[in-house]
């Protein structure tokens, strides 16, 4: 009889794996491999070792809680001498003394997950089981076979590895980035986005199914869609937006998904208070990325909330302009989403790449609230039949406003608003830099141009395309700034009126503003102004000026500081009524952060924080927020024990100790009673200690 081969135990080989698979953060007390590629171990014996013609070895991998051959979830593979063919596979890589060097192959469709590996031997008639261990699978730009596949590796680093981003604000007149903190490779994160798919409603029900059907990131991405709002089950985030977030914490203060990851794991997977829906779009990034899936954050200025599909928001306004019902169908400000990389076989060719995923709950999809993936291609050429969710990701940015004016006889005035165009600046991170990238090209042909036409035929969009047909003439008036609008100033704002006719015009003009959120809430009225008779001459230009003091506005700005400042100019010889809006953003203070030391790997470091008072009135309750993947551990949150008093500048020190080399972001959130969030970052690179 031949002696039994008797497995000491298993190197897993987690550094050489690491790098090689680009999981190197993961990688630290288990495997973490990227499916489609090879991995490596080593198996040491007692006594004797692997004889080929002797001894047979046998793997298994299992994934779930009832893995099976059929849906892909249990594979069971022999040790061969070299490597054949794809899907599982094991082959000898070297061979010395009683150790056994080998290359284990994955499919590049396999489910991604926790997997169990184990490995029987027979020798002879003997026979013997082990159990080698866990990894875990996730998807793989770098293979070209996987479903989510990136040529470049420029875009591999920025769209799977690279931790921290903007994401960007503000209005189509003044964009506001702010920074992140994504953090996919921090301590644990990847545990709670495993279990994140493991709490999905889908998997409850059917776990064997769901196990399965997560070889597709399409499948993936639509229940991370799902599961980063808890509207439906066990979600990660609880959307508000009322302003009131006294038990919890304001969506503005958040600087990244790590904190807010880790809260839900800890609470039992209970809902964090609050979120919007830049929050949203940025923990579904984290998740992603996690999984090994390109995701980017992009930002639609004037972003369209259609709810009954019909491509039309409109507006019933008094004869003030101001809104009236309940608003249900808004123009957003901005509205943020993502954007995953993948084929998609489930549709036609031409419509795989960038896909458009929305986590915040707004309309439901298939009976979940959810929306996408819906490839952004298809957006692009109007194809509203297109699975998921295309036509109200088409609505976001090519919906026609429509303004119904009430007149002193109690009609309605039909009136287009062309201040407020649809789909504007489509916004993301740029490659590789702090830049901004303009990508509406990506979602919609040039205004004007007839590949437009095509698309609006295409996608029955018959409104819009009559009102563009309509010649412009006459009267025009635009909302104008000529100087920055900084927190805590007062200034002025401009109507600029123009009279197009060759006719003498006397009108009445209301200008209004008022403090707004970024998804349209207004606020309380912070100025006006009632010009009863504003004469215009023919073929003439007028500039209308209108102050804004920041004593009418300090109490009663939102987290997104921003004022919508309307203008109403009616003409009673034509009975014409002509709307013009604008929303401004208040420009915070700078956060300046200069670093003390050179930043070395493992060697302590120092940050100093300082920010200005800019208002004429102290600051209280203040406190700076800070935390950077591979700089800190943890979140750190330094309170001020004294007021900030006008225009003095406070300084805080941060000790930081990056364990990690290249570039990193430090991140700071600055709050108080006067200032709702205010946030700046700093580049670190890091070298070698």
């Amino acid at each position: 009889m031949d002696e039994e081969l008797i497995l000491e135990r298993c190197d897993l080989e987690l550094e050489a794996n690491g790098r090689d698979h680009h999981t190197a953060d993961l990688c630290q007390e288990r495997l973490v491999v990227r499916r489609g590629q090879p991995f490596r171990l080593t198996l040491h014996f007692e006594d004797r070792n692997y004889e080929a013609r002797v001894d047979t070895l046998t793997f298994t991998a299992e994934n779930g809680p009832d893995p099976r051959g059929e849906a892909g979830t249990r594979a069971r593979f022999r040790l061969k001498n070299a490597v054949e063919g794809a899907g599982w596979t094991a082959a000898v890589v070297d061979q010395e003394d009683s150790a056994l060097s080998l290359q284990l192959s994955t499919p590049a469709n396999a489910p991604i997950g926790l997997y169990r590996l184990s490995l029987e031997i027979s020798s002879g008639i003997q026979g013997s089981g082990f159990v080698l261990g866990h990894f875990i699978l996730l998807f793989n730009a770098w293979c070209p076979e996987d479903a989510v596949y990136l040529e470049s590796d420029e875009e591999r680093q920025e769209y799977v590895l690279t931790q921290q981003g903007f994401i960007y604000q503000g209005s189509r007149w003044f964009i506001n980035s702010i920074p992140w903190n994504f953090g996919q490779f921090e301590d644990g994160i990847l545990d709670i986005c495993l279990a994140l798919l493991d709490v999905n409603p889908k998997c409850l029900q059917n776990a064997a199914q769901d196990c399965s059907s997560r070889s597709s990131p399409v499948y993936v991405g639509r229940v991370v869609s799902a599961m980063v709002n808890c509207n439906d089950d066990q979600g990660i985030l609880l959307g508000r937006w009322d302003n009131d977030y006294k038990d919890g914490i304001s969506p503005t203060s958040w600087l990244g998904s790590v904190d807010i990851l880790r809260r839900w794991k800890n609470s039992g997977y209970n809902p964090v208070k609050y979120g919007q829906c830049w929050v949203f779009a940025a923990v579904a990034c984290t998740v992603l990325r996690c999984l090994g899936v390109p995701t980017r954050v992009v930002t639609n200025y004037n972003s369209a909330h259609d709810q009954n599909s019909n491509l039309l928001i409109e507006y019933y306004r008094n004869e003030f302009g101001e809104i009236q019902g309940n608003g249900n169908e808004m123009i957003w400000n901005y509205h943020c989403w993502v954007e995953s990389w993948m084929t998609r076989p489930d549709l036609e060719p031409g419509y795989e790449g960038w896909q458009a995923l929305d986590p915040t709950p707004q309309e439901k999809s298939e009976g979940t609230y959810c929306c996408g993936p819906v490839s952004v291609r298809a957006i692009k050429e109007g194809d509203l039949k297109t699975k998921y969710d295309a036509p109200f990701v088409f609505a976001e940015v090519n919906a026609e406003v429509v303004d119904w004016i009430l007149q002193e006889d109690g009609t309605m005035h039909k009136s287009i608003n062309r201040s407020t165009i649809v789909g504007q600046n489509i916004s993301t991170k740029s490659l590789g830099s702090d830049e901004r990238e303009d990508i509406t090209l990506n979602y919609k042909y040039p205004e004007g141009s007839p590949e437009e036409r095509r698309v609006l035929t295409r996608a029955n969009h018959m409104n819009k395309l009559e009102e563009k047909e309509k010649e412009e003439t006459g009267m025009a008036m635009r909302i104008r700034v000529t100087q920055r609008t900084n927190m805590g100033s007062d200034f002025d704002v401009f109507a600029r009126v123009t009279n197009n006719t060759s006719k003498g015009h006397t009108c009445r003009l209301r200008l209004r503003a008022r403090t707004v959120s970024y998804n349209g809430i207004m606020g309380p009225e912070c100025a006006t102004k009632d010009l009863l008779n504003l004469t215009l001459d023919p073929f003439s230009e007028e500039d209308i000026p209108f102050r804004i003091l920041y004593k009418n506005y300090a109490d009663w700005l939102m987290g997104s500081n921003l004022i919508k400042v309307r203008g109403l100019l009616v003409d009673p010889q034509s009975n014409s009524y002509l709307l013009a809006e604008r929303d401004l953003y208040l420009e915070n203070p700078e956060i300046k952060i200069r670093v003390l030391g050179e930043p070395k790997q493992n060697r302590r470091l120092v940050a100093e924080v300082s920010l200005r008072n800019p208002l004429t009135e102290p600051l209280l309750d203040c406190a700076f927020t800070v935390e950077g993947a591979g700089l800190l551990q943890t979140q750190k949150i330094i309170l001020l024990s004294e007021p900030v008093g006008p225009g003095e500048e406070v300084k805080v020190r941060i000790d930081l100790l990056p364990l990690q080399m290249g570039r990193r972001k430090l991140v700071v959130n600055f709050e108080c009673d006067k200032l709702k969030s205010v946030k700046g970052y700093r580049n670190i690179i890091i070298g070698p200690r």
